[in-house]
Formats: structure tokens, C-alpha cells, sequence
């Protein structure tokens, strides 16, 4: 085990300290300024008031941008568990012509910037698919989502596939069991949590996507990153904007710990 010197472990506390304080500093003030009286954001913050938490509860914009943001990012998380695992399924079990190609186009979305992924779906939307009268509106955004939010369930179900072993589930094909049984009683529970982590990432990638919902929206359509992006170039709504960022920051919290639960678990039964 490496073990560092007195002045060394001091140091790097320090380090350690600056960067979590460069990280977290700046949500704790998003935080203070979502109870700020001030009709504009201040430092320091002189008065404290609830008006904007109502404001913002308040609000049918807010709430229809956060339906939105819920229902594309569902939608895109359903497209990610069936396509995801299905893919991890092929490429963990079956040898063909092609599997590496596969993969590195399943990866392939996630590197890429979101503004390419945008303008091409945009230009595919709009250049092939309305001319010939198919209109995609709120569903090709949740398609949209969908490409990139693959790669999360893809990733975490195919490295838990790799390390399963196979004879549990020959042992109980032998003793009778259908491939569905199998399925449902040997391998899915093996896998299970690490879909789930897949599930949730999805859902957090997509909930907070900008680039690419700014390409492939429909008109007059706002999704709760798309309605922060917009009120932030009002001075008089930055407020109410960090009401809602702090709900977020707030519901943030419920995701990662799921995820570290589950990770947790993942690596105990590994």
C-alpha cells in the first residue's frame, strides 16, 4: 500500500478541499440566491424571502416544461433498456460478421458533440421526413434522446453480462427449465441492478440534455433546461430560475445514491 508523507497527505487535503470548494461553492450560492428578496441576483445576499419558491410553484410554464422534460426522458429511457439490452444481449452472445462495428456505432452517439447529433437530426427531420408528410413533433425528440441515452444501458449490462457465469444458467436449462424461465429466474436478477444504473443514467442524460432538444424541439415546446437557457436573458426571472435549480440540484441527490446503492451491489456480487 503506497503511503504518503505527513506534508503530503496535508497537501493533497488541500487540494482535495479547493476543488470540491470550486464545485460546490458555486450550487451553494444558486441555492442562497433561490431565497433572495432581491428582485435580481446579488452578493451578498441582503434579505431573504419565500417569493419566489411561489412564484415559481406557481408557474404553468415551469410546471409544463418540467411534464416535458419528465416525458421525453422517460421516453427516451424505455427506448434505452429495450434497445440497450438487447444489443448487449447480441454482442455478448453471439459471434457474426460486423459485432465490432456494431459496437463502436452504439458507442459512437455519446462521443460525438450534442450540436452534430442536433443538426443532424434536425436536417433529417425536416429534409426527408416532413417532405414526404411525416411529421415527428414531440416523438422524434424523444427519439432523439433515445440515441445517445442507449449507450448508458448498453455499457452497464453488457460489462455485467461478461462477468455472469454461464454454467448457472446450462445447469438450469438442465434440470428442465424453458429459456424464459432461465431467463426470468437465473439471468435476469444477475443483471438486474446493473439495468437499473443504466435506467437512471439514461434518465439523468436526458433530463438535462441542451444541444441536441434545441435542434429537434417542436415550436413552442420547452424543456426545463430550454426554459432555464431562456430565462436566464431575463435579469427580473434569475430568481425563480434558482428556485428550480435548486429543486433539481435537491432531486439530483435521489438518482446518485440509487446509482451508488446499486453499484455497491453490483460489485459485491462480481
Amino acid at each position: 500500500m503506497l503511503r504518503l508523507s505527513r506534508t503530503s497527505q496535508v497537501i493533497l487535503g488541500l487540494l482535495v478541499a479547493v476543488i470540491l470548494a470550486f464545485m460546490y461553492v458555486p450550487l451553494g450560492l444558486v441555492v442562497l440566491n433561490s431565497f433572495n428578496a432581491a428582485r435580481i441576483v446579488s452578493w451578498p445576499v441582503t434579505g431573504f424571502s419565500l417569493e419566489w419558491w411561489g412564484k415559481a410553484f406557481a408557474s404553468e410554464a415551469v410546471r409544463a416544461a418540467l411534464l416535458n422534460s419528465v416525458l421525453v426522458a422517460s421516453g427516451a429511457t424505455v427506448i434505452a433498456v429495450i434497445l440497450g439490452t438487447l444489443v448487449a444481449f447480441a454482442l455478448q452472445r453471439h459471434s457474426f460478421f460486423g459485432q465490432r462495428a456494431v459496437n463502436l456505432l452504439v458507442v459512437l452517439p455519446i462521443a460525438l458533440p450534442g450540436i452534430v447529433t442536433g443538426v443532424a437530426l434536425n436536417n433529417t427531420y425536416n429534409r426527408m421526413f416532413e417532405p414526404i408528410g411525416i411529421q415527428v413533433g414531440f416523438y422524434g425528440m424523444i427519439i432523439a434522446h433515445g440515441t445517445f441515452c442507449i449507450v448508458m444501458v448498453f455499457n452497464n449490462v453488457l460489462a455485467r453480462l461478461r462477468r455472469l457465469n454461464p454454467s448457472i444458467e446450462e445447469a438450469s436449462q438442465d434440470l428442465g427449465a424453458t429459456p424464459w424461465q432461465t431467463f426470468r429466474m437465473v439471468t435476469f436478477p444477475q443483471f438486474r441492478s446493473a439495468l437499473i444504473a443504466g435506467a437512471i443514467l439514461a434518465f439523468a442524460l436526458s433530463f438535462d440534455e441542451v444541444y441536441v432538444t434545441i435542434f429537434t424541439a417542436p415550436p413552442g415546446v420547452d424543456t426545463l433546461p430550454l426554459w432555464i437557457m431562456n430565462q436566464m436573458a431575463r435579469p427580473n426571472e434569475a430568481n425563480t430560475v434558482n428556485v428550480v435549480a435548486t429543486i433539481v440540484i435537491l432531486a439530483s441527490f435521489i438518482p446518485v445514491w440509487v446509482s451508488q446503492r446499486l453499484g455497491r451491489d453490483i460489485t459485491d456480487r462480481g
